[in-house]
């Protein structure tokens, strides 16, 4: 399987996973007195938009290099996440409001039955979050991080929903609004959560200088090629699923171009053949 159908597959999980807790959540907390809930099922729907943005980006993210993007099509998979963010923030904003609101408004008390229902969707929600997190570190894909998590402050938020009704059911009457209070939390989180998702996105875009692990393999594969003595300089750069390499390598000073040519041509080699997320890689000879 491609990495593009990996990241694909994964995608769809995620929004056939969401359209059903979307309509679970909504259903249930309507008819068990629970905003917690209705908050849950908000951030659901709005999950469902984000994963279909996610699925747009990694498909045009694998198109092919062409003349007008040498380097592919890879930068819309940071883009998509800044979108994905700003449903995040859309959804925290909404549950925040409407939080407030029921705070001040007199309701009934949650139904029991309502955390039955939030402790399967955490159960549910955790797996997600460590099936498509999995998948995104398998694919390098910045946008289907962005997707996992959703899934995590998903279950964050029905924790929270969970202890909030939790509270209200125990301590009876005029503990009503413990649930919103709940929901007004999981708001904050979520906006926590934007953040620690937008930070990554914008070093990618940035072209931020974060993979000195990578950077370590590279000059490790190159060191094992003949005719290559040492490496200085390498630059990296994420695009999509994808890192693109600036390197310098050492070759011997008294051999013709045409050896160093090939050297070069060796190295560019092994290189993608042991590093296969490796895209674009520019080798510039330097004479020992």
């Amino acid at each position: 399987m491609t990495t593009e159908e990996t990241a694909v597959k994964a995608t769809y999980f995620s929004i056939i996973g969401n359209t059903s807790l979307a309509l679970i959540k909504g259903v249930a907390g309507y008819f068990g007195n629970s905003y917690a809930l209705v908050a849950d099922a908000i951030e659901s729907t709005t999950d469902i938009f984000a994963s279909f943005l996610v699925l747009f980006g990694i498909r045009y993210a694998s198109r092919p290099a062409d003349k007008n993007h040498p380097y592919g099509h890879g930068r819309i998979e940071p883009l998509i996440t800044f979108l994905v963010v700003g449903f995040l923030i859309t959804s925290a904003t909404i549950i925040a409001y409407e939080s407030i609101q029921n705070i001040g408004t007199p309701h009934a008390l949650p139904k029991a039955w309502t955390l039955i229902v939030l402790g399967g969707i955490i159960i549910w929600k955790e797996i997600s979050f460590r099936i498509v997190m999995k998948k995104s570190v398998e694919t390098n894909s910045s946008s289907l991080k962005a997707d996992a998590w959703h899934h995590r402050s998903d279950a964050i938020t029905s924790v929270a929903a969970f202890i909030g009704i939790s509270i209200a059911l125990v301590f009876g009457k005029g503990y009503e609004t413990a649930d919103d209070w709940a929901a007004l939390f999981a708001s904050g989180f979520i906006l926590y959560n934007s953040y620690l998702i937008f930070r990554p996105a914008l070093g990618e875009i940035m072209d931020e200088h974060v993979y000195d692990d990578l950077v370590g393999e590279i000059r490790q594969v190159a060191l094992r090629v003949d005719g290559v003595l040492d490496t200085e300089k390498c630059f990296i750069r994420k695009a999509g699923m994808q890192y693109h390499v600036d390197l310098h390598a050492k070759v011997g000073g008294d051999i013709s171009v045409r050896q160093g040519h090939e050297i070069a041509h060796h190295l560019k080699d092994a290189l993608h053949r042991e590093l296969p997320q490796l895209g674009n890689i520019l080798i510039h000879v330097e004479p020992n």
